[in-house]
């Protein structure tokens, strides 16, 4: 990932927070590994995130809307959720990200599901919490790298706007 500014005339990104949340009934219940999770938090930090924490929800529309809620109280960063975009029956990541959103990014949900032909099975969505910017990316560890880094470029400046700079 390059440091370079996503938006001409805007400085270099600099640290900036983020945090994960693996979603999955299997993670929770341990009784499946999560690989999603460690695969964008490298991710993250080799893009200049800080990630202070990576944590796990199990899917559900509440359970997802309370994690989010709960990891975005008091934070302003990125949320990056994966896991739950697809159509299993209790894949419900985007109804438990669109209940806590105030607003949808649906610009930034489409750059990610054109990195991959499969990105056109996702139903991950963006958008904003307060402060907080939230991404929805599909389980694999692959699938999830490849959603995070079509939108990677533009993350500081999105953040940098939801902090009420203006940087045009």
């Amino acid at each position: 990932m390059t440091t370079e500014p996503a938006i001409p005339g805007d400085p270099p990104p600099s640290r900036w927070l983020a945090r994960v949340v693996v979603v999955s009934d299997g993670v929770a219940d341990g009784s499946r590994e999560d690989r999603g999770g460690p695969a964008l938090r490298a991710a993250l930090e080799a893009a200049g995130a800080t990630v202070e924490v990576v944590v796990v929800s199990p899917d559900g529309v509440e359970a997802v809307a309370d994690t989010l809620k709960a990891q975005a109280a008091g934070f302003d960063g990125l949320i990056v959720t994966t896991g739950g975009t697809g159509f299993g029956p209790r894949d419900l990541t985007p109804e438990g990200t669109r209940r806590v959103i105030d607003r949808e990014a649906p610009g930034l949900a489409e750059a990610m599901r054109l990195v991959n032909p499969l990105g056109r099975l996702s139903r991950g969505i963006a958008g904003s919490l307060g402060g907080t910017l939230v991404l929805n990316v599909p389980g694999s560890p692959k699938g999830a790298v490849e959603c995070l880094d079509a939108v990677l470029d533009v993350v500081p400046h999105a953040l940098a706007l939801l902090a009420g700079h203006r940087p045009h």
